[in-house]
């Protein structure tokens, strides 16, 4: 897992969605609903055929707003993203994400 600390950071995840579904989570370090959603993609990240970038708001609020800014998709915490060819293809906050959940949109994203 990449963490996503820095705009740059941000570019390359864009960048590499063309090569391949990019997953990124956003994550607040003080949220127990956040820490729950962290752990369901915890549970999957490692098997999911995608690369994966973890955004701690608290740490990288300018990347969390340019995530935002670039998509057009509000900011909630938790939430997690599915990039591909540089544009979100599905995306879901709080109880929305769930193991199984990501599994499938990662597979419904596409064969890297």
């Amino acid at each position: 897992m990449i963490e996503l600390k820095l705009v740059a950071d941000l570019d390359e995840a864009f960048v590499r969605s063309s090569a391949t579904p990019v997953l990124i989570f956003k994550h607040s370090s003080t949220c127990p609903v956040s820490a729950g959603a962290f752990a369901e993609f915890r549970a999957v990240v490692d098997r999911l055929d995608c690369d994966h970038g973890l955004i701690v708001v608290q740490s990288a609020r300018l990347v969390s707003s340019e995530v935002e800014s670039r998509t057009g998709v509000r900011h909630e915490s938790p939430q997690a993203l599915v990039l591909r060819d540089g544009r979100v293809v599905w995306h879901a906050s709080h109880g929305e994400i769930t193991a199984g959940t990501l599994e499938r949109e990662i597979g419904a994203a596409g064969p890297p």
